[in-house]
């Protein structure tokens, strides 16, 4: 009797089975009998084993099998080729080994080991391939069998690639705590992350800092090269924030153009300072954006728990608080927090409404500072500088409120009428004195500012050469065509351009090729660490001289106090000079009687040599000697000591703890005493405020404090003493 063929799925799958690492249907089935011959109920299980065969053929998913000690007896060899073995090269690994341990990628769930020893069943436990150079997740589930006696047998399971689910929820996941664009930590990590570490850090009494960061000038660059040059500026300047701070995990955009920095274990306001002042530097550089050279800058508020703040709430308001006052203060700074920095805001809110009406009040006025030539003392121009007397508040200086004009859109009109005023006075001058009025950035980017100057001249008459305009480097921002038809404009009416403040952090040799520079303003940062042993300083003024001379221009260098600084600015062939040394700002009145005199020569005078900044001031510290504090009041303050007085007869040597308030201590020794007036030392030197004052590079921890309050309160309340028998007794 003949035997029935067989069909060409039955040959499949004896073929298969003849391999059996090779299928399920295979390992399991055995080799197949005729169809005829099989019974019924063999012919539905063999069915059943073909669809296996044919779900692991489709790569949807796949099978495994182990004995009892967790050895693999099967595989699907597909999926055991995508970790870069064949099925019966893992023929006897331990299934464990497929796959990294858990505890490696952070996973909070049962281990397999742990599963596959309680002999637990698992449904779609996630794995991550232990196999260098596949990164794929699956998820496994899996079944223990026994035998006839009741003892593990083995393990079946099946697996399916999860990997695009996989990465799609970390993408989710990374989204929802980094920002997009620079990779940054956002808003919501960054808040956490800080709750975290202060929460941590109060209970250890440890430090942490953090700087808020607001770009200055994006929006111009938003305006000038549209949003996409924006995203590329910001992403080149989350990378230059990763080379100062180094970690990325304390970098965060808050959004648009803030930026937060988280600083653990850090409250040296010395070493603070220098990293804003490192921030601000770098990113003041310029960028080169689609093509285009951008400028812009940056400001910072620091605050330093405990001492500003323990929760985050206050840290971050009291840091945006430091943030307001940089950038009311001129932009392109640093400031610390401190207490009176809520008053100083509500200061600047009135004196923004108070400035609108200044001009109409007539409160507003022009004073002049003298240029002068530096080899024959001859003055050869002012500089107009604006001066606000306050009907309440006396003299406000411009530092203070020309950042609230320009913020206030109050700058134009301010502007306006400076340089109207300017021409006004200059053109009563006798002689040929030249007037040196400056342009902002707004100004100079209004079109309508040639037309403001051509009416300035021929209203007063002056003759257009005796006007300098003198423009900062910020107005290169972009490079742009309006700016090059701007200068032509500007040098068609006649009128001289002076470039303010070269050597900043803008400078590019690249627009004084172009731009029709009569003179380049040397800055004062440069001047003033000329002449202190090491400085390349020197060198610098002398390379921008050399600069100037081969394109036929002045220069001048600002900010010269100190004789020792003239005769360098003199031996480096500056032309010109401006400062203390020569003269401060005078009135329009006594200019006239200098000039009706004829030729107006000043002899400089001033310090030999340049000597730490002094601030006058007239500022209640206290002085601890001993068990006793005295009130006294601080008269002028530099890096090194300070003048004093309000203690009778204080023995030279005598040594004081100077409290400045806000847990700002410093111990000082006397080195002059006369009568109720004394000289001291700091034992250690003062740092920048970043606001053109000084504070302590440490402060007394709010916890010591408490725990010194505890111990004795009478440290802390000490009599006050003023008097001659007063100190004696102490």
């Amino acid at each position: 009797m003949d035997m029935p063929s067989r069909n060409t799925a039955d040959d499949r799958s004896s073929g298969a089975a003849d391999e059996g690492s090779r299928g399920f249907f295979g390992k399991f089935g055995g080799r197949s009998r005729q169809r005829s011959e099989a019974p019924a109920g063999n012919l539905h299980t063999r069915d059943a084993l073909l669809l296996l065969q044919n779900y692991e053929e489709s790569g949807r998913g796949w099978f495994w099998a182990t004995d009892a000690a967790g050895r693999i007896s099967y595989i699907t060899d597909a999926v055991a080729q995508l970790m870069g073995r064949s099925g019966s090269e893992l023929l006897g690994t331990a299934f464990t080994d497929l796959f990294l341990p858990v505890d490696s990628h952070g996973e909070r769930q049962r281990t397999l080991p742990f599963l596959l020893t309680k002999q637990s069943k698992f449904d779609e436990l996630p794995l991550r391939s232990a196999f260098e150079g596949d990164d794929r997740w699956w998820a496994v589930s899996g079944r223990p069998h026994f035998d006839e006696g009741g003892a593990l047998a083995g393990w079946r399971g099946s697996g399916n690639d999860i990997t695009a689910q996989r990465r799609s929820a970390e993408d989710a996941s990374r989204l929802a705590l980094y920002d997009s664009l620079t990779g940054l930590a956002n808003r919501f990590n960054i808040s956490k992350k800080l709750d975290t570490t202060l929460a941590a850090f109060s209970q250890q009494q440890r430090s942490c800092a953090i700087m808020l960061l607001d770009l200055d000038r994006f929006k111009q660059v938003n305006d000038t090269l549209g949003h996409p040059a924006g995203d590329a500026l910001l992403k080149q300047v989350a990378e230059r924030l990763l080379k100062i701070v180094g970690d990325k995990e304390m970098v965060s955009r808050l959004g648009g153009d803030e930026f937060q920095i988280i600083l653990p274990d850090l409250e040296d306001r010395g070493k603070l300072g220098d990293m804003a002042a490192d921030i601000i530097a770098s990113l003041s550089q310029p960028y080169s954006v689609e093509g285009s050279r951008c400028i812009i800058g940056a400001s910072v508020g620091v605050a330093i728990a405990p001492f500003d703040g323990q929760t985050s709430d206050d840290l971050v308001r009291n840091a945006d608080l430091a943030l307001y006052a940089a950038k009311g203060n001129g932009r392109g700074r640093f400031r610390f927090y401190s207490s009176d920095l809520h008053q100083a805001a509500e200061d600047r809110r009135a004196l923004e409404e108070d400035l609108r009406d200044a001009l109409v009040r007539g409160e507003m006025e022009l004073t002049y500072q003298p240029v002068v030539h530096s080899k024959s003392n001859m003055v050869t121009g002012v500089e107009a500088l604006i001066r606000w007397t306050h009907s309440e508040r006396g003299l406000i200086s411009p530092a203070v409120f020309i950042p609230i004009a320009e913020e206030a859109n109050l700058i134009w009109p301010l502007g306006e009428w400076v340089l109207r005023k300017a021409c006004e006075d200059a053109a009563r001058w006798p002689g040929d004195l030249r007037v040196a009025v400056n342009v902002s950035p707004i100004q100079f980017a209004n079109e309508d500012l040639p037309k403001i100057v051509a009416s300035a001249l021929a209203t007063t008459g002056l003759p257009a050469d005796r006007l300098e305009l003198e423009i900062t480097e910020s107005v290169f921002l972009g490079d742009s065509a309006e700016t090059a038809r701007m200068f032509k404009a500007l040098k068609g009416l006649g009128v001289r351009l002076a470039l303010d403040d070269f050597g900043t952090g803008y400078s590019s040799l690249g627009y004084l090729q172009s731009a029709p520079f009569d003179k380049i303003k040397i800055d004062q940062s440069f001047v003033r660490g000329a002449t202190v042993p090491g400085s390349r300083n020197g060198a610098i003024i002398a390379a921008i001289v050399a600069l100037a001379d081969a394109l036929e221009m002045e220069t001048t260098a600002e900010g010269i106090e100190s004789l020792d600084q003239l005769d360098l600015i003199r031996k480096l062939n500056v032309s010109h000079v401006q400062g203390y040394v020569y003269s401060k700002p005078v009135g329009h009145a006594e200019l006239i009687d200098h000039a009706e005199v004829g030729s107006w020569t000043i002899k400089p005078s001033g310090p030999a040599k340049q000597r730490n900044d002094r601030f006058q001031m007239f500022r209640k510290v206290g002085a601890i000697h001993g068990n006793h504090r005295y009130n006294v009041v601080i008269r002028n303050l530099s890096t090194t000591g300070a003048f004093i007085e309000g203690i009778l007869d204080v023995p030279v040597g005598t040594q004081f703890v100077i409290d400045f308030g806000e847990g700002q201590l410093t111990t000082a020794t006397v080195r002059r005493s006369m009568k109720h007036q004394q000289g001291v030392e700091f034992e250690q030197t003062m740092v920048s405020d970043g606001n053109g004052g000084l504070c302590t590079r440490h402060r007394v921890s709010p916890y010591l404090i408490a725990a010194a309050t505890q111990q004795s309160t009478s440290h802390l309340a000490l009599p006050a003493f003023t008097t001659t028998s007063d100190w004696k007794a102490a």
